[in-house]
């Protein structure tokens, strides 16, 4: 793991880098963290995804709200109040808008590294993180050329931000891994984001996992070892089928 730092339009976002053993150049894929924030749950994603031959990207998403220490997701994400109040400090001012901006700083740092395959890109995200990999297919269509999202929320909600609405833009290949128990992307907005997909012509697939928002990350009150273990049965070959052919 690689500390690094790019500049974007509204400052300097701290980043991971995670290069797979061996010599490149390696296909590349940008990874939107969850809502808890950086680390070392997050960083061990992307770290095990650069161990399928992945250069991976993993900006903080937070460097508006100043440097942080990591939270204790058990004690946070389980107390209505401090939850709230790390939304408020954190992820309120990384908005999609504001995200998608930093994108084009994360894509342009990509083609410009020797060891990265030049090429289309890879997105893929937890949470918040795969709402934005969704908009990100559809505001950088031709840069991204796949992505994927666990557990995100509000994938086809009524706001102005949905990434549904985005979905005649996309060109990316688009794989989706929602939870049976996620009020943030119920079976409501599953029909709304595979209709819109549909219609759009995008090659996509919804799958529902037997779990909870947030199952991936190890940290996470609601981790599910198994579950966890099936999305990167699903990751890693969505990702190959478009990356690596």
């Amino acid at each position: 793991m690689e500390k690094i730092e790019i500049k974007t339009r509204d400052g300097i976002c701290p980043a991971f880098v995670f290069r797979p053993e061996g010599q490149g150049a390696w296909p590349a894929v940008l990874m939107y963290m969850d809502g808890p924030g950086m680390r070392p749950a997050m960083q061990a994603v992307a770290a095990r995804l650069s161990t399928h031959g992945y250069y991976v990207l993993l900006p903080d998403l937070f460097y508006r709200s100043g440097p942080y220490e990591p939270i204790d997701t058990k004690v946070v994400w389980a107390n209505k109040e401090l939850r709230e109040a790390h939304r408020a400090k954190f992820m309120d001012p990384a908005k999609p808008a504001a995200i998608m901006s930093d994108t084009a700083a994360f894509l342009d740092f990509l083609t410009e590294q020797p060891d990265v395959k030049a090429g289309p890109i890879g997105v893929d995200g937890y949470c918040m993180g795969g709402r934005l990999a969704l908009i990100a297919a559809g505001t950088y269509p031709e840069r991204i050329a796949v992505a994927t999202a666990y557990h995100g929320g509000g994938l086809a909600n009524d706001t102005p931000s949905s990434p549904h609405l985005l979905a005649p833009k996309m060109k990316a290949k688009i794989y989706v891994g929602g939870a049976t128990d996620d009020a943030n992307f119920d079976d409501s907005q599953k029909t709304r984001l595979e209709d819109a997909l549909t219609e759009a012509g995008v090659d996509h697939l919804i799958e529902t996992y037997p779990a909870k928002h947030g199952w991936v990350l190890s940290d996470m009150p609601v981790h599910d070892p198994v579950e966890a273990e099936h999305h990167w049965q699903t990751l890693v070959p969505v990702l190959d089928s478009v990356l690596k052919v």
